[in-house]
């Protein structure tokens, strides 16, 4: 009698995790689940990370076009700027490959437009490199960059720290803008941290331009 009941016992244990799967197999087909799945970055975040991406690119322009004859103060400032700036263009390309957008923005600073009041104020800076940075804060002309590259000593130092110095305003204005959008995430983050650095940059080369005699441009 006992081993009629043992074998009955695991037959209706099989059939009990036949039904187990069977019903998981065909719940989709009854009852789909939601698959809907936050997306790796808001429509915010790429308009950030495409337009930042941008103007980090003319820091490197600008860094490049810098003359080795300047102070070494300034020269380890731009490497510092350098090192910074390429890190963090790697990281956004990499947020963007991630999320399998484009690295080139169509319609740039669109995501601005949304910005608080007040947050944007700090846009109107000269902005004429080419047509898909134009309305970028801070970005220099392709004038000055021309000027800078044939300056030498002094002036080149000079020239240097007011477009990088106004380069980084332009770029804490986007932060800013961004940080105030952003409810959370690593590019709210990440544009917090730009904020910081920036903004410390900005005081140091303010600070080297009064050394000079010079002032920031406005």
């Amino acid at each position: 009698m006992t081993a009629p009941r043992s074998v009955k016992a695991v037959a209706l244990v099989a059939a009990a995790l036949m039904l187990l799967v069977l019903g998981a197999a065909l719940r989709p087909l009854f009852a789909p689940e939601n698959h809907t799945q936050r997306a790796v970055l808001s429509e915010t975040e790429i308009g950030l990370v495409h337009d930042m991406a941008a103007h980090h690119q003319q820091a490197l322009f600008i860094l490049a076009r810098l003359s080795p004859d300047v102070d070494p103060a300034v020269t380890r400032l731009a490497q510092q700027i350098d090192d910074v700036q390429r890190t963090e263009i790697g990281v956004m390309l990499g947020w963007l490959r991630l999320a399998g957008v484009p690295p080139n923005s169509r319609t740039p600073m669109a995501w601005m437009e949304a910005s608080p009041s007040g947050a944007s104020d700090s846009r109107h800076h000269p902005a004429t490199l080419d047509t898909e940075t134009d309305s970028m804060p801070g970005m220099a002309t392709t004038e000055e960059l021309e000027k800078l590259s044939s300056a030498r000593g002094l002036d080149a130092e000079v020239l240097f720290l007011q477009l990088m110095e106004r380069h980084h305003r332009g770029g804490i204005a986007m932060a800013q803008a961004a940080d105030a959008l952003l409810e959370s995430g690593p590019v709210k983050q990440s544009a917090r941290d730009m904020i910081n650095t920036q903004s410390q940059e900005s005081g140091l080369m303010t600070l080297m331009l009064e050394q000079r005699g010079a002032q920031p441009l406005h």
